[in-house]
């Protein structure tokens, strides 16, 4: 926000609120530096019907809409050195404030020292900024992909196997007479009726199965290597400079 008196003038009677948007109190006066005529405090009124006053530094403060919001958080404020809110702050009252909101490069009557600088969007710092990046890590994470399933069945299947076979046919052998069957030739009556019977014999095909172990199946894993890029956006810090004529590292700086 501009810092002119006529703009923070115009802030008596609005919202103070921190960054959270918790409202803080009422603006009730602004405090000018007794040396520089420039803007240093807001009196603020807190509590049940406004009836205390606290003072908060106006130096980082930024308007929204209707509001003002302060640097600071509300409790911050509501903690500060109780000073009688009267048309002027004394140097004594000044550093107390100062020094209570952590800003220690202040001297009486608002300059700074040469140890410290102000940052103004917030509470001081040393005469130096931090300069940060977002670094890309990649890490890995194991989740299931599918599934592997053995699973087993019956299926029936027709086959055909080819195997010899024997069967007996009768045949007639007729046999002349001579000395050697004779005797058997009249062993029986010399006329009479006979019948004989001689049992022939075939082989018949006869199937069945045996069950018979051919192989074990069983799941395994091989372990596939891949390598995938992975992107994303990371923010990184710029400081550029202001009123100066060379850009120095810190050897180069002490080296000079």
């Amino acid at each position: 926000m501009a810092n002119d008196v006529q703009n923070l003038a115009d802030w008596a009677g609005h919202d103070l609120v921190d960054a959270q948007g918790d409202k803080i109190g009422t603006i009730a006066e602004v405090y000018l530096d007794d040396e520089t005529g420039e803007p240093e405090f807001l009196s603020v009124s807190t509590g049940l019907f406004g009836r205390n006053v606290s003072f908060v530094p106006i130096a980082g403060s930024t308007p929204k809409g209707d509001a003002l919001v302060s640097a600071f958080d509300k409790d911050k404020i509501k903690d500060a050195p109780n000073i009688d809110p009267d048309a002027h702050l004394a140097v004594e009252e000044e550093r107390r404030l100062w020094e209570y909101y952590g800003l220690t490069g202040y001297d009486a009557g608002g300059q700074t020292g040469t140890d410290t600088g102000f940052d103004t969007s917030g509470p001081s710092t040393d005469s130096a900024m931090t300069r940060s990046e977002e670094e890309l890590r990649v890490g890995k994470t194991r989740r299931q992909a599918g599934t592997a399933r053995l699973r087993k069945w019956v299926e029936t299947e027709r086959e055909s196997a080819a195997i010899g076979v024997e069967h007996e046919q009768a045949r007639v052998v007729r046999e002349p007479i001579t000395d050697a069957n004779i005797g058997a030739a009249m062993s029986g009556p010399e006329i009479s009726s006979e019948e004989h019977e001689m049992p022939l014999y075939e082989e018949e095909v006869v199937a069945n199965t045996e069950v018979v172990p051919k192989e074990r199946v069983r799941l395994d894993k091989n372990v596939m290597r891949d390598t995938e890029t992975v992107s994303a956006d990371v923010r990184k810090e710029r400081i550029e400079t202001e009123g100066t004529d060379v850009d120095l590292t810190e050897d180069e700086h002490a080296r000079r």
